[in-house]
């Protein structure tokens, strides 16, 4: 079967899913509705994904058809290796959604070759869904990149200080989520993120103080405290 045939057989199954009353909850949650079909959960995609297998020309052509629902399972059967830069760029611009970002940088674009430059990249972009996506990304990679070094983890706090005042509510929370992210890798890191979150919070703005307080209430808990010591302790003495 070819991939535009592919393709239809794929759209065909999410359009018999469709569920239009479900939109009005999606658009509840701040989800882009208008080329959603609803009725296709996030695990309903992933099992989709899994029956296809990956394929990176199926991803640009799901893709391409614009349907919601169809864009994140191309972000689970795309082949990260083969994700380009101007792919990223393309894609970036397509975004609508906080969870179609979100899905696209964790499912797809922390994999990717060219990860760790778009976050410099993006962080310093004005739209709204790119500069998230910077930190989108960011978050996903400090939870998949288990061999990224401390340090190149520290060299882009200044990114999540210099966008902290942002207060544009798909941008603060994305910056927030890194942050947070970052401080749970480890000691040291969580160390690095709360002295990060002081600097915010005594930056004065709106939305630094809510990123700062958000994030220093996780990173000082018990429960991450105790998962980071018991971590810490297993680790060889080197």
């Amino acid at each position: 079967m070819s991939v535009t045939e592919r393709t239809e057989v794929i759209l065909g199954e999410l359009r018999s899913r469709a569920d239009p009353a479900s939109l009005a909850g999606m658009a509840r949650y701040g989800i882009a509705t208008d080329r959603a079909l609803g009725g296709s959960s996030l695990p309903v995609l992933r099992a989709m994904a899994k029956r296809e297998g990956r394929d990176h020309r199926l991803a640009a052509a799901l893709w391409a058809t614009g349907v919601h629902e169809a864009r994140i399972l191309a972000t689970m059967v795309d082949v990260p290796a083969e994700v380009t830069e101007g792919q990223m760029e393309d894609w970036v611009l397509d975004f609508a959604s906080w969870d179609l970002c979100d899905q696209c940088c964790s499912n797809l674009f922390s994999y990717a070759p060219s990860a760790w430059r778009k976050v410099g990249e993006w962080s310093i972009r004005e739209e709204t869904f790119v500069k998230r996506a910077a930190f989108a990304l960011l978050a996903a990679l400090a939870v998949h990149d288990k061999e990224a070094p401390d340090d190149r983890f520290v060299g882009l706090l200044p990114l999540i200080e210099a966008a902290a005042p942002d207060d544009r509510n798909y941008v603060r929370k994305a910056v927030n989520w890194a942050l947070r992210q970052i401080g749970k890798r480890d000691l040291f890191l969580n160390g690095a993120a709360m002295d990060c979150a002081l600097r915010i919070q005594a930056g004065g703005t709106k939305a630094g103080r809510w990123i700062a307080a958000d994030a220093l209430r996780e990173l000082r808990s018990d429960a991450v405290q105790r998962r980071l010591s018991e971590r810490e302790g297993k680790r060889p003495i080197r």
